[in-house]
C-alpha cells in the first residue's frame, strides 16, 4: 500500500509593517540594461509629480529599499517605474526579473525636489536628464501642472545607444496620443535627445558640451539660458549632475528646494 503523498505547504513572505505591498500589472524591457515596471498603487497614496519613493523587496527573509522616482503623473491610477539593470546590483539584480503578479513592496512616505513647487515661475522649463534620470521627468510632463506653469517644456535626454532612448520617444508619443494631455501639452512639449555613442544619430554628444557649444539651443530654436525667464531641473549621473549645475549658476540660475524655490533643483537619489 502506497504512503499518501505529503502536501508541501509554502510559506507566504512576512510584508513588514508599516509599508504598502503592491501588485506588479506590467514589465517591459526595452534593452538588456533598461525596463520599466507598473505596479498598483494604494488608494491613500500621495505624491507629487517628480517625487520618488522608496520601494523594495523582500531578499532572503529581509526587506531592502531603493529610492525610484515614480515615473507616472500624480493623477495615474497606477504607479510606474523606470530602472536600470545592475548584474550584481542588491536590489535591481533581483528586481530586473520581476514578473505581473509579484509583490513589490513601497515604503508610505514619497519625497524629492523635482517637483514644479521647488521652482520660480518662468516661461521655459528643461528638463536635463541621462538614462534612468528621464524617470521623474516622465511623471512631470505627463501633469497638467506642468504646462500651467510653464510656456514650453523641453525634455533633454542622453544616452549611450539609439536604443537606450526608446522609453522617452514612447512617453512623448503617448502624450501625442493622449485624449486631453495631447491639447494640454500641444506645441509646448519639445523633446531633445541625444547619444554619445551612436555615429548614425543626428544628435550626438553630451549634453553639457552641447550646451557649451550652443548646438542645444540652435538646435532647438531657442536662445541661450536667460535666468529670467527660463527654469532647470537635472536628474541623472553624478558626473552629470555636477557639470550642468555649474553651467546654470554660471548663467545666473540659483538653486532652489521644497522650502526656497529657485531657478533649477536637482534629484540626488540614486539606484544601484
Amino acid at each position: 500500500m502506497n504512503a499518501p503523498a505529503l502536501k508541501t505547504e509554502i510559506e507566504p513572505v512576512a510584508i513588514p509593517a508599516g509599508v504598502y505591498a503592491e501588485t506588479v500589472t506590467e514589465v517591459h524591457h526595452y534593452t538588456d540594461r533598461l525596463f520599466r515596471f507598473r505596479m498598483t498603487r494604494p488608494a491613500e497614496f500621495r505624491f507629487r509629480s517628480g517625487e520618488f519613493a522608496m520601494i523594495g523587496l523582500m531578499i532572503d527573509g529581509k526587506p531592502l529599499y531603493r529610492a525610484y522616482s515614480v515615473a507616472s503623473p500624480a493623477w495615474d491610477e497606477e504607479l510606474e517605474f523606470f530602472s536600470i539593470k545592475v548584474p550584481d546590483g542588491p536590489l535591481t539584480s533581483h528586481l530586473q526579473n520581476l514578473q505581473v503578479g509579484d509583490t513589490v513592496l513601497m515604503r508610505k512616505k514619497p519625497t524629492g525636489t523635482l517637483v514644479n513647487d521647488a521652482l520660480l515661475p518662468g516661461n521655459r522649463l528643461y528638463m536635463f536628464s541621462t538614462g534612468t534620470g528621464i524617470a521623474p521627468f516622465a511623471s512631470l510632463i505627463r501633469d497638467p501642472e506642468t504646462y500651467e506653469k510653464f510656456e514650453e517644456v523641453i525634455l533633454v535626454h542622453t544616452c549611450r545607444e539609439v536604443s537606450e532612448l526608446k522609453y522617452g520617444f514612447d512617453l512623448v508619443e503617448e502624450i501625442r496620443n493622449h485624449e486631453f494631455l495631447s491639447e494640454i501639452a500641444g506645441v509646448k512639449l519639445k523633446h531633445y535627445a541625444t547619444v554619445t555613442r551612436d555615429a548614425n544619430y543626428p544628435h550626438q554628444g553630451r549634453v553639457t558640451d552641447l550646451m557649451r557649444n550652443g548646438k542645444l539651443f540652435t538646435d532647438l530654436g531657442v536662445p541661450p539660458i536667460d535666468p529670467e525667464i527660463d527654469r532647470g531641473m537635472i536628474c541623472g549621473s553624478a558626473a552629470m549632475l555636477k557639470e550642468t549645475k555649474q553651467l546654470l549658476i554660471d548663467a545666473g540660475l540659483n538653486e532652489g528646494a521644497n522650502n526656497k524655490p529657485g531657478e533649477f533643483v536637482i534629484e540626488r537619489a540614486f539606484v544601484d
